[in-house]
């Protein structure tokens, strides 16, 4: 397992040069590829022209910065310049942005190298990367299984080690969820810290865009790098950011951690609350205080979350209407040319949430739907609140189960809808939530345990995770078949 620090101290000794770090992981893609299909496109002639600036620094003699020659995926909702940005979608088959998302110029800047654009649910709607227009990615541990979503092709890429890191997004779940099912770290940051240009917007209330590493202390390498102010989001928060590094203590003296009870009871699987809770006897025993807290709305979340970000997905694809961008349906009228192009374009569960989200919004509905969500969102942030009164960071499983099986729950909307359960009512919140890997079930399936901390405690999420990383060994793990 290589890390971010590893492989920069190698690129300082000069024990490798950038191009050969880039040839290693361009080669490893090749080999892995056609099993896990994390990408769905490949970007090597840039990977190696940014690989061979880094070297040329380095022949300078100029300092490096520690994302400099990195291998690096880009979730494909990510606005790249001249590099095609499908979303998954057959929508946008052809669509090369004109432009670059400020995050991937951050990365861009300092010189990481950037592999390809990996596969999601269409348009980031989806929790297995089933819904991709292109194909399913799988999951290292198990390729019957998913990777989880939207972020699977990142989760699934970061956990064969096709890339050192990657980013994804999040609305409900979509980098937490797949990185507990490919037992990797995820995290979605505070809403408003990275900024969201060049992000192809799902919700824009619930979006953010986050890190996946496989250790703690690359997660919090990569979101150093991405966050900040930019004036080009009207969300983001002008504060200065911290060194998350600096945060990365094996301790926990002092800290009051809040186990949330409403996510122990019906519908977890009994070997992931077995691991959940042998996580929290390691947090104890690591000096941290266990207490149960409460958060009575917390299971109001699902159906809170499947109103508004239908609502707000019906306004933000309203553009994808073959007059701008993407394909086209020849028509014989305007309307009918709309109705074509949108009907071949998107998938089965995006007409779905778009229909649900203009229904909520329609005349009539509004205030008995969408108004009423905004209210209950309104309680469950409250809930939050009064709970990190008495605790420092909350804890929770990430997702219900392991990983299932490719195609086990594509006919039930309903079930798969359930695998954010633990995970929505942060994004409802704005709150920053961490997943990372705290044992494995019977069948070999990681078990991610997710930490939520209160608004831009990053810090506090990261010396927690980083501590119990560090007391166990289930980062270490590797898919066999990857070896």
């Amino acid at each position: 397992m290589t890390s971010i620090r590893q492989l920069h101290q190698q690129l300082v000794n000069k024990e490798k040069t950038a191009v050969e770090i880039a040839t290693e992981f361009l080669a490893r893609i090749e080999a892995l590829e056609p099993q896990v299909k994390s990408f769905l496109h490949l970007t090597p002639d840039l990977a190696l022209a940014q690989a061979r600036k880094v070297d040329e620094k380095i022949a300078r003699g100029e300092s490096l910065h520690l994302l400099a020659g990195i291998p690096i995926a880009l979730k494909d909702n990510l606005c790249t310049k001249g590099i095609p940005t499908t979303c998954a979608s057959r929508i946008l088959e052809n669509f090369v942005p004109p432009y670059e998302s400020t995050v991937t110029q951050k990365l861009r800047d300092l010189g990481a190298v950037i592999v390809g654009k990996t596969n999601l649910d269409e348009f980031a709607m989806g929790s297995s990367t089933e819904n991709s227009g292109y194909h399913v990615t799988a999951n290292p541990w198990d390729l019957s299984r998913v990777p989880g979503g939207s972020s699977g092709g990142s989760a699934a890429a970061v956990a064969a080690q096709e890339c050192v890191v990657a980013l994804g997004s999040d609305t409900g779940g979509s980098i937490r969820q797949p990185a507990s099912f490919c037992g990797v770290v995820g995290l979605k940051p505070t809403y408003g810290l990275v900024s969201r240009f060049g992000l192809v917007a799902y919700a824009s209330s619930l979006d953010q865009i986050g890190p996946f590493g496989r250790t703690v202390e690359d997660a919090a390498i990569l979101l150093q790098a991405i966050a900040g102010y930019d004036p080009q989001d009207s969300t983001s928060l002008n504060l200065p950011i911290p060194d998350y590094s600096q945060f990365l203590k094996t301790s926990l003296k002092g800290l009051k951690i809040g186990v949330i009870k409403e996510t122990f009871g019906e519908g977890l699987d009994q070997v992931v609350a077995e691991a959940v809770n042998q996580a929290l006897a390691q947090l104890k025993a690591l000096g941290a205080t266990i207490k149960e807290i409460s958060c009575p709305r917390f299971r109001y979340g699902l159906p809170t979350y499947y109103i508004i970000a239908p609502s707000e997905a019906s306004a933000n694809l309203a553009r994808y209407d073959g007059v701008k961008y993407g394909i086209r349906e020849d028509a014989d009228s305007l309307i009918d040319m709309y109705t074509k192009t949108r009907a071949k374009g998107f998938g089965a569960e995006v007409k779905r949430r778009i229909m649900l989200g203009t229904y909520t919004l329609s005349a009539g509905y509004y205030d008995a739907y969408y108004l009423k969500a905004q209210k209950v969102r309104t309680l469950i942030k409250e809930d939050f609140d009064r709970a990190f009164q008495s605790v420092d960071v909350l804890v929770s499983p990430t997702s219900p189960t392991t990983a299932f099986k490719a195609g086990e729950k594509t006919a039930d909307p309903l079930s798969m809808y359930l695998s954010d359960l633990m995970t929505i009512p942060v994004n409802l919140a704005g709150l920053p939530g961490l997943s990372l890997p705290c044992g494995f079930d019977g069948q070999g399936l990681p078990i991610g345990l997710q930490l939520v901390g209160n608004v831009l405690r990053e810090d506090q999420l990261f010396h927690v995770a980083h501590a119990y990383e560090q007391s166990t060994d289930w980062h270490k793990r590797q898919p066999s078949f990857t070896n």
